[in-house]
């Protein structure tokens, strides 16, 4: 006898835990929906909702399929999981998608939970052609040169081959015969990494030539922490600091910018710390992730010299200011920003 099922309800697991040598949890969601899709022409489904935002383990092709899909339609989202699932936390929060193959709901594209936010970011198209994930540099960035190897051949097989070159955050601890806490008394050049060791933020110098060229070396930038907070909206950012000319960092960290001058990259170190741009970085950081650039991409990219069109030596309210009247934030969505976003000296 063929059976016929016009609802079916579930409670599935959304991810497979402890799996692979980072011991990590593996998302598994994306499967139902793949499945719902293939078993019928209309599915209500309610899971993790980070990779709404891009984020998170799900493949990025999937993500990319979900989010061009015109047959899907947000009916409910909440950024804490613990109010739909008690006692549960789920990075990103949850949503309920329906897909109906009869109708056309139009491309989700990029999801904004906030009306006000999306009317922002709208404004902020029509003017921005640039973002600031455009000189966003990821952890994994600064890459050892083979001459570390050369050198000090006693270095080889400390790690796979593939994490053999990265700088990472245990680096301090994989490789201590290269790294100094003074500048030794060389004819070599020596440049310093930034990172932590033992839950303290540390310089160390190290020769220079051990490292692969890198475009932000011999630049001012900014360094900021890849993981932070909750991925709440409006949080604080952990304490971006300046980074010099001839330091670099290691893989706890994302270096943002590339410029000649110490005033811009002071001038970026306070945007970043404005409640306009982490509002706006909101849209993508849904999770701990300041990672990618992708997190960065809604944020529109300025003119960090002293010839731009925001006075970068003013307090960060009032760039705040200048940044709500350039881009024409009427009172409800400069009202919504001041409330929801923290502020940061």
């Amino acid at each position: 006898m063929i059976m016929k099922f016009d609802v079916v309800v579930g409670n599935p697991p959304y991810q497979e835990l402890n799996v692979g040598e980072n011991n990590q949890a593996v998302p598994m969601y994306h499967r139902f929906y793949e499945l719902a899709e293939k078993c019928s022409d209309k599915y209500i489904l309610i899971t993790p909702a980070r990779f709404l935002a891009n984020q998170g383990a799900t493949p990025k092709a999937w993500n990319k399929k979900m989010l061009s899909d015109k047959h899907l339609s947000i009916k409910y989202f909440n950024s804490k999981s613990d109010e739909v699932f008690p006692n549960t936390e789920i990075k990103g929060g949850v949503v309920v998608l329906l897909r109906d193959k009869n109708k056309n709901f139009g491309e989700i594209d990029t999801f904004i939970a906030f009306e006000q936010l999306r009317n922002i970011y709208n404004k902020i198209r029509q003017k921005s052609s640039s973002y600031l994930s455009e000189i966003v540099f990821s952890p994994d960035s600064y890459r050892f040169s083979n001459n570390l190897f050369s050198e000090n051949p006693d270095l080889t097989g400390r790690t796979d081959d593939s994490h053999a070159k990265a700088v990472s955050s245990s680096v301090f601890k994989r490789y201590p015969e290269i790294f100094f806490k003074e500048k030794p008394i060389s004819q070599e050049e020596y440049v310093r990494i930034y990172g932590r060791l033992d839950g303290e933020r540390v310089y160390f110098w190290t020769k220079r030539n051990y490292l692969s060229e890198h475009l932000n070396l011999d630049k001012w930038k900014v360094f900021i922490a890849g993981a932070n907070g909750t991925g709440s909206f409006g949080e604080t950012l952990s304490l971006p600091v300046v980074g010099e000319p001839f330091v670099g960092h290691n893989q706890t960290f994302v270096s943002i910018g590339k410029f000649d001058s110490e005033f811009e990259a002071n001038s970026l170190l306070k945007y970043i710390k404005t409640k306009f741009a982490r509002a706006l970085l909101g849209i993508m950081k849904t999770t701990q992730n300041n990672q990618s650039k992708n997190t960065w991409s809604k944020i529109p990219l300025q003119d960090f010299t002293n010839k731009s069109d925001i006075d970068w030596s003013l307090s960060i309210s009032d760039i705040d200011l200048q940044l709500y009247k350039k881009y024409e934030l009427n009172t409800d969505e400069v009202c919504f920003i001041e409330k929801t976003v923290k502020t940061m000296e």
